[in-house]
């Protein structure tokens, strides 16, 4: 079958607005598929998700909006005609379980970018404390989960085998597609700001694997050099923490930003000198990645990271983006300050950074190897 012709049905209550879904979808759109998105809102943010396996999921008020949004989902995939292959997209932990009856109803091959661990979230986030009977029913959905699929994706090998082992899942049935860059909100933009500043940039929503103390205690090392800025944007569970270990350390050198819209964060990003990745020692960085490297490299902009085994091959130390030892703020301000020092280096690792996205993790070439994986299930 031609992939000219291939028809999919994105389906589930997945996050519209999450990159991963807009990286698949444009990507398997640039590959010439045609992408029927078939999508309920049931969550309305990540945390809306957290307070729910805090134990939310109890009150009757959450199966009400559960009940609907699958009942609207049901309509709208009675309104999608004819597909070859069956996609949930990101998260779908719970869609999984409606898009196999459907799939066994009407014969079709049925794929799950499951991208994450929602049980490993939980766990990481102190939930299995709170709420440890929640957290051991989402374990045992998870599992069953990714039983049903013909197919399931992951970013990383790493994770692969992490999957592998604690649900006893052949990893035959996984796929590798990596996390990306959506180009099309992340590019080059000029540089609005022209001071004596450094300017060393974190964005995210202060998560554990992201290491926001490390970048703070960095902040500390480092403030002897007062040309060096950091700045912290986003909002998060570990927001408040942050804030209290800055004003603890009398930071001068750290300013906090509320969350910026995606247009307003790629003005911001712009005026960096340096983009920070994670440094956390959770699990889940040991197992995936996140876009903030590639995003970097698509604005033409260094990227510093804490080096991890869940790194993919093709990116090497010192040529496309610098790494540092995660969880170690001295490891992380000795970067800083080599990357401030060697403006050549800098400008070295945006040339290489942005070879590589373009070649491995923009919206065409993620689509591509989305595109392949698919043709073969549906083949």
């Amino acid at each position: 079958m031609s992939k000219k012709t291939l028809r999919v049905c994105y389906f589930g209550t997945y996050r519209v607005n999450y990159a991963r879904n807009q990286i698949l979808i444009a990507g398997l759109q640039s590959q010439g598929f045609d992408v029927i998105e078939c999508h309920a809102t049931l969550w309305q943010s990540v945390e809306d998700r957290v307070n729910a396996a805090s134990g939310g999921w109890l009150r009757p008020q959450f199966w009400w909006r559960v009940t609907r949004a699958y009942f609207n989902l049901l309509r709208r995939y009675r309104r999608t005609g004819d597909y070859d292959v069956l996609l949930v997209g990101y998260p779908g932990h719970f869609d999984v379980f409606l898009a196999w009856i459907l799939a066994k109803i009407y014969r079709k091959p049925l794929a799950w970018d499951v991208l994450n661990s929602l049980y490993l979230i939980t766990t990481e986030r102190g939930i299995i404390q709170q709420s440890p009977s929640t957290v051991k029913i989402i374990r045992t959905l998870e599992g069953l989960a990714c039983h049903l699929p013909d197919m399931l994706f992951l970013d990383t090998q790493a994770f692969v085998d992490w999957f592998g082992e604690i649900y006893r899942i052949p990893t035959e049935k996984f796929r590798l597609i990596p996390i990306g860059v959506d180009e099309r909100f992340f590019g080059p933009l000029e540089k609005r700001i022209s001071d004596e500043y450094f300017r060393v940039i974190y964005y995210g929503s202060y998560i554990p694997n992201h290491g926001v103390e490390t970048i703070i205690r960095a902040a500390k090392i480092l403030e002897d050099d007062r040309t060096i800025r950091i700045e912290m944007i986003g909002s998060g569970p570990e927001l408040l923490k942050a804030r209290q270990l800055a004003a603890e350390l009398q930071l001068k050198n750290l300013i906090f930003v509320d969350w910026l819209e995606r247009e307003e964060l790629t003005k911001r990003l712009a005026n960096a000198d340096l983009i920070l990745g994670a440094f956390g020692t959770t699990k889940q960085l040991e197992l995936t990645n996140n876009n903030k490297i590639y995003e970097g490299f698509a604005m033409l902009k260094p990227v510093i990271s804490g080096d991890s085994p869940a790194l993919p091959e093709v990116l090497q130390h010192g040529v496309h983006l610098y790494l540092c030892e995660r969880g170690n703020p001295q490891s992380l301000a000795e970067g800083i300050q080599v990357l401030k020092a060697q403006p050549d280096l800098r400008e070295a690792l945006v040339d290489h950074g942005e070879q590589i996205v373009s070649q491995y993790f923009d919206t065409r070439a993620i689509g591509k190897q989305a595109a392949s994986h698919l043709q073969e299930l549906a083949g």
